[in-house]
């Protein structure tokens, strides 16, 4: 492909896939996500010239081709948040956040003892099911996109927000206060409650509406440079 004489070749990051957390070495919780839009954005993004780490889930579904320079893979919410953080110290132009963070980790573990009364696990490496219930403590995980702007303060960042419930209106309406509570500079909102394409939501004006993922690629891109 050939570049436009002023294109200026920018060190991204994006993020794709789920993260996931430990119940025990067996079990664990996650969200859905096969990775696709991050891992074919990391790709426009390669092929326009661009320097770009792709950092996906070990969970992502998706196994089409992956043009990035670099491609590393994260596991917990937690493991994300320290790749992020040990890259505060370099030059990145903009962040693509399109990974989909857990909200929930592990709390406390209670399972019933031989007299049926809760006790709480500590640690196991397969929690035993013959007690035939276990209840589980979920508490809030680390919102990685709250401390981007923290670690990166020059850096162009854009969050990504998946609204099911509501209408258009409610989903954008959730982007805007992602950016304002974030510090983000641009937000994708899309998922059922938005309808069929992407929404493009800044600080400021009317969002755009984008029908597919390319169309939404090359908007980002022009955003970011």
């Amino acid at each position: 492909m050939r570049l436009s004489p002023y294109l200026r070749g920018m060190n991204c990051i994006v993020t794709a896939g789920p993260t996931y957390e430990l119940l025990d070495d067996v079990r664990r919780l996650t969200n859905f996500s096969t990775g696709r839009l991050g891992a074919t954005l990391a790709n426009y993004l390669a092929a326009r010239g661009h320097n770009v780490l792709l950092l996906l889930g070990e969970q992502a579904t998706y196994v089409g081709e992956r043009r990035a320079q670099r491609v590393e893979s994260f596991s917990t919410t937690a493991d994300l948040r320290a790749k992020l953080k040990t890259l505060a110290s370099k030059k990145v132009d903009a962040i693509f956040h399109a990974a989909a963070a857990g909200d929930f980790a592990f709390g406390r573990i209670f399972a019933p003892d031989a007299a049926n009364k809760l006790v709480e696990i500590k640690s196991a490496k397969k929690i035993s099911t013959r007690q035939g219930k276990l209840l589980v403590e979920l508490i809030p995980a680390p919102k990685i996109i709250a401390e981007l702007r923290g670690w990166f303060p020059r850096t162009k960042i854009v969050g990504w927000k998946y609204e099911a419930d509501g209408k258009r209106a409610q989903a954008v309406e959730a982007a805007r206060q992602q950016i304002a509570e974030c510090s983000t500079d641009l937000c994708v909102v899309h998922g059922p409650a938005y309808g069929e394409g992407f929404g493009l939501v800044g600080k400021k004006g009317e969002p755009a509406h984008l029908g597919n993922p390319p169309v939404l690629f090359d908007a980002l891109e022009k955003f970011a440079r």
